[in-house]
């Protein structure tokens, strides 16, 4: 408890940005919908947003090494309240895509920070707990944040003021800790060719966990509009989708940690290719099947990018795990930044089902390159233990380098 008590500041600035951020995806695009935006325009915002998340994650650790972690934090929180706030002065797509970027560089800079101060402040004594707190801290603002979509009215400045609030109430926690900083970490190289080196299914495998996590997340609401659900329905659908993922988590790693990775990877594919397909059926079934739907594709999707990152951490050094998290995430945040605005033109060309087409279409390619690389090369016998990895930062691999180390006798 003492140590959960000594993070308090973190884990509360963490609560914050997620309902921040988490709240501002759906918000927006409901939003544009209302003014008039078309879903490309709008899933265009979604891809904005990742775009700048890839750009916090590269220059949030040399920020950090130029004016130190307070100041940091707070330059990347004043970045994402301006975003917020812009929006309802001005009204038109091209501005709230760079107000998208400016957002999603305050979310990548932000995690960077704390995650560099938790680094800085674990022992190999209190890793497991202060992970497991961070962890469950982040999921459950993560599934709070898709609710408070039933209580933001969208197109509305009251909307976007109250979360612009959230995001500069995440400086407080931070800079009033009587904690001091660490001292900055180098900042982690990036280099792709590194996880294509290590492990290509697992790289193809973020590619597709980030299709479809950010596609389900910011061209989600399109579809739950279309469909006939309303404004709390909606927040619900995308809450049961993050409730599905935090559920998979234990039964998930413990298959993974038994047996070949490869084939849980294309297990969940293929569970994921049913779930897209259950989920567009349910459609006509009542709320309650769509929310079970939708529980059922977050179970068999959300484990994708840490079943992919334990199976190329398998073939990896201890002194190579930093740098090849930072690949895995540029591979994410590739297919993060794609995914939106591919997903919200096929549902404009060819109606709702096309967003669960789109993904499913995603898993199968997965399904067959996993089945084609078992051909390649055998599994290593000693694997890392299985970690959910958070999508947050560049420097999330030096959090979980250690328990990645922990390899069965």
């Amino acid at each position: 408890m003492r140590l959960i008590i000594s993070f308090a500041a973190l884990f509360m600035s963490v609560i914050l940005l997620q309902l921040s951020s988490g709240g501002l995806g759906p918000l927006d695009a409901l939003s544009g919908l209302q003014i008039g935006f078309t879903k490309s325009q709008v899933g265009f915002l979604g891809s904005a947003h990742f775009m700048g998340f890839f750009i916090g994650c590269w220059w949030a650790p040399r920020l950090m090494g130029s004016v130190g972690h307070s100041r940091a934090f707070a330059a990347f929180t004043a970045t994402g309240a301006i975003g917020l706030l812009a929006h309802m002065i001005i009204v038109d797509p091209t501005a709230w895509a760079l107000m998208r970027v400016a957002t999603g560089l305050c979310v990548a800079g932000c995690y960077t920070v704390i995650e560099s101060w938790m680094q800085a402040k674990v022992t190999n004594e209190t890793r497991g707990r202060a992970m497991g707190g961070y962890r469950m801290v982040d999921m459950g603002a993560s599934l709070a944040a898709q609710l408070l979509i039933g209580v933001l009215e969208p197109a509305h400045y009251v909307s976007y003021n109250l979360l612009a609030l959230l995001c500069c109430a995440a400086i407080l926690p931070l800079t009033l800790t009587n904690a001091s900083p660490p001292q900055t970490p180098s900042a982690p190289r990036l280099r792709p060719k590194l996880a294509i080196a290590k492990s290509p299914l697992a790289a193809a495998g973020v590619i597709v966990a980030g299709l479809t996590s950010a596609a389900f997340r910011m061209v989600g609401p399109i579809y739950g509009q279309e469909v006939g659900l309303q404004l709390n329905q909606i927040g619900l659908f995308l809450a049961a989708f993050v409730l599905g993922g935090a559920i998979a988590q234990l039964p998930i790693g413990w298959l993974a940690d038994k047996y070949d990775r490869r084939w849980v990877l294309i297990g969940l594919s293929l569970a994921a290719v049913a779930s897209c397909g259950t989920t567009v059926l349910a459609s006509n079934e009542g709320t309650a099947v769509v929310m079970a739907a939708a529980v059922f594709f977050g179970f068999t999707t959300f484990p994708i990018f840490s079943v992919a990152a334990a199976h190329a951490h398998d073939y990896a050094t201890s002194e190579e795990r930093v740098e090849l998290s930072a690949a895995l995430m540029f591979f994410f945040a590739l297919g993060a930044i794609a995914s939106p605005l591919i997903a919200s033109t096929l549902i404009e060309t060819y109606g709702p089902t096309a967003l669960f087409a789109f993904l499913a279409a995603g898993h199968l390619v997965l399904v067959i390159f996993g089945i084609a690389r078992m051909n390649v090369r055998p599994t290593v016998e000693k694997r890392t233990p299985y970690v959910y990895a958070p999508r947050t930062s560049f420097m999330v691999g030096r959090l979980f380098r250690r328990q990645r180390d922990k390899r069965e006798p």
